[in-house]
């Protein structure tokens, strides 16, 4: 079954790669109008795979990611209207030259063929990550998480069917309808059909991909973001970010998951965290010196610091200076998002110079690494490896390069 996914999509990416922006743009305004139009059948089938999760135990965070309402609909249907407005990334001449025999050379943007994305229980990803594979000219194979199968489902149907309606290949957007382990080893592995795999899930998804596939990959990690408060922070700025990125949204992988405090900041602006993130029921865990200022916190085991919790939990340890608080963040971190609340420009360059992540901050939330707020639009994921992309993958990481080489006769 996923050969015949794989040779149906390579087909469609052959006739995507030459289609107009015109062509490109009218697919995906069409499926934003579908999504307006279906929205009923949409929340319907969603319910359904609510229901499900909700009996078979899963945690309120997870249910928050697979959950779609009204909002989260319409806000599908703006994300491709967004994607649809931003810029064609493909045929853009990104460098040229003329040799001295007369050989004109010109690089230029092209898509990448046929993407395969395997992800959990986000139905919005099954969206975003259809319309920027269809804007950057490459034809998906989807693979959602059973947990989020019905959604998923009825996402697809909508999109094939608009995708049609405008003369471009439904089979640009493919789905996988079996949800097994093997069905997603087998992608991992659709040599010859699938140019690239994007994983985008927690821990356990991205280590089966990394150690199992054997199609060129783009690993997207997960996220132990961290968060350290500087000897000279502004505690009101300290409690509202560190608020933000714990508790807006903490089942995504931007969310803080980890605060390193200087310890002449920690009796002041500690008790000020705490009670802010006790309100919205999170738990802390802490080493030593916490506990010393905060009694109630639960110990913090060497695992906690490691830890991507996705919900109402959060690890804290106190340092003495900002090269303990850059060894530690560099000891445990992902590589996600990582950063600093200081008034001291000094140690803010030190931060940014000293620590290696794909979004470095300084005195903003973390919930800002996401391809819509760096202008992305739509992203497909949060890329966490240096090879060819990192950082949120908007549409200028899913193309590749080819160079066009004209001449009137030259040998060699």
């Amino acid at each position: 079954m996923l050969e015949t996914l794989g040779k149906r999509a390579k087909a469609a990416s052959r006739i995507l790669m030459t289609a107009t922006t015109d062509q490109k743009n009218n697919a995906l305004t069409a499926i934003a109008a579908a999504f307006e139009a279906n929205a009923a059948k949409i929340l319907a089938a969603n319910k359904e795979d609510l229901a499900a999760a909700e009996a078979n135990g899963m945690s309120g965070a997870m249910l928050d990611r697979l959950r779609l309402n009204d909002a989260r609909v319409a806000a599908l249907s703006d994300a491709m209207r967004q994607v649809a407005a931003l810029d064609d990334p493909v045929g853009k001449t990104l460098d040229g030259t003329t040799r001295p025999n007369g050989l004109v050379i010109e690089k230029v943007s092209v898509p990448l063929g046929v993407i395969a994305v395997i992800f959990e229980a986000r139905p919005n990803v099954t969206a975003e990550a259809a319309a920027l594979c269809l804007k950057s000219g490459n034809a998906v194979i989807l693979r959602g998480g059973k947990e989020a199968f019905r959604s998923n489902a009825a996402i697809t149907a909508v999109m094939r069917e608009a995708i049609e309606r405008t003369g471009l290949p439904a089979d640009c957007v493919q789905l996988v309808t079996d949800t097994s382990r093997e069905s997603a080893a087998a992608l991992m592995k659709l040599s010859g059909y699938v140019d690239v795999l994007i994983p985008r899930g927690g821990a356990g998804l991205i280590r089966a991909c990394v150690e199992n596939a054997t199609v060129p990959l783009i690993e997207t990690g997960t996220g132990n973001c961290h968060i350290y408060v500087d000897d000279s922070a502004d505690p009101d700025m300290a409690v509202n970010v560190i608020y933000n990125a714990k508790v807006s949204r903490p089942s995504v992988c931007n969310a803080c998951e980890s605060l390193v405090i200087h310890s002449a900041a920690a009796n002041e602006v500690l008790p000020r965290i705490k009670a802010k993130l006790d309100a919205a029921g999170v738990v802390i865990h802490g080493d030593d010196r916490t506990a010393a200022i905060l009694p109630d916190v639960i110990p913090a085991t060497e695992a906690d610091y490691g830890k991507e919790y996705l919900g109402y939990e959060i690890s804290v340890r106190v340092v003495d200076s900002i090269e303990d608080a850059v060894a530690h963040i560099m000891q445990y971190s992902t590589g996600h998002s990582e950063c600093i609340i200081t008034q001291s420009y000094a140690h803010s360059q030190y931060f940014l110079s000293h620590v290696d992540a794909a979004a470095v901050y300084v005195n903003a939330s973390t919930r800002f690494t996401d391809g819509g707020e760096f202008g992305f639009g739509a992203e497909i994921g949060i890329s966490t490896q240096k090879l060819h992309a990192r950082g949120p993958l908007g549409l200028r990481q899913l193309t590749s390069e080819k160079y066009l080489i004209r001449g009137n006769g030259q040998v060699r």
